[in-house]
């Protein structure tokens, strides 16, 4: 593994979150924290467009036996 890899955490605490914090600072590991995690802009574009056509009324109901048919 090289030393300009990228580790990416998921703390489900606060305790844990601490707990990574003060290990990378006690190892000198320069770190970041992001709020928000981004998205492809493609894939964002297509969620909004999906959005505005299902207020628009444009969908399409599917019978879930039509669904499961061989």
């Amino acid at each position: 593994m090289e030393a300009n890899s990228l580790f990416i955490f998921h703390p489900s605490s606060n305790d844990e979150a601490e707990a990574l914090k003060a290990i990378a600072k006690a190892m000198k590991i320069k770190f970041e924290i992001t709020k928000d995690i981004p998205y492809n802009p493609d894939f964002v574009k297509k969620i909004q467009e999906s959005k505005k056509q299902a207020k628009e009324g444009k969908t399409v109901q599917i019978d879930l036996d039509e669904i499961w048919k061989d």
